[in-house]
């Protein structure tokens, strides 16, 4: 009787710990999607401080040249008029998204996919193996080109996180009928390494976990599995259009 009293205690403190362990695993995803959010709507933040910083300068232009050049004025107050569409738009994704804290230092635009070459210099430099191809040709909406970017970003920061220098690293950007599709492809056959170069910087992330919140936010999908060859596949859709979830 005492054996079997203690193998049913034994399988109920394991059973336990189990359950403790999946509850510990849930709260930890929560905080890290909450954390991103945060990051996500910070940014957003400063892209529509952007846009109607620059509406307010060209609004101020075409009242200078209305009474001289009334064409010049017309077209300066066309490209109000589209920033403050744009400008909208990308307030509408804001609202969606929590944003605990307002405060941030420093508005003004933030990165996309224009600034991939100098963030590929700079994991060159970390030692990374990295190549491009990008055959994105139409302009993104702000949202959608901020999150490619730090998509590609973290993706890369895990590469050199995990596989480490010397690791031959592919990114490819392509158009798709409804979107835009980002993938990562790393052999796994670098040097490994105890912590990140710090050649890379940029904004604290979650790996995975804040990927596929961001490609969320934005109505789309991520994936990433390990390669049958060793290595790790990402793959990202994002679309152009549509309401966040």
């Amino acid at each position: 009787m005492s054996g079997a009293w203690y193998l049913g205690r034994r399988l109920r403190l394991r059973a336990g710990r189990a359950a403790r362990l999946l509850r510990e695993q849930a709260a930890e995803a929560r905080r890290i999607v909450t954390e991103e959010r945060t990051h996500i709507a910070r940014e957003l933040h400063d892209v529509v401080a952007h846009r109607v910083s620059m509406m307010t300068v060209q609004a101020g232009a075409a009242r200078m040249v209305a009474a001289e050049d009334p064409q010049g004025a017309l077209e300066a107050m066309a490209a109000v008029e589209e920033a403050g569409r744009q400008a909208l738009d990308e307030l509408r994704h804001l609202l969606g998204v929590l944003r605990p804290d307002s405060e941030r230092d420093g508005l003004g635009p933030q990165p996309g996919l224009g600034d991939l070459p100098r963030l590929v210099a700079e994991v060159r430099e970390a030692g990374l193996d990295v190549s491009v191809t990008n055959s994105i040709r139409d302009p993104l909406p702000a949202r959608v080109d901020l999150s490619a970017y730090r998509i590609v970003q973290e993706a890369l920061t895990n590469v050199l996180k995990h596989s480490g220098p010397r690791t031959h690293t592919h990114v490819h950007l392509r158009d798709e009928s409804d979107g835009l599709t980002i993938e990562v492809l790393d052999d796994g056959h670098g040097a490994t390494v105890q912590a990140m170069p710090a050649a890379h910087k940029g904004p604290p992330g979650h790996g995975i976990v804040g990927m596929r919140e961001r490609a969320h936010l934005l109505g789309g999908s991520l994936d990433a599995q390990p390669r049958p060859g060793g290595g790790f596949r990402l793959t990202a859709h994002l679309p152009v259009k549509g309401e966040p979830t």
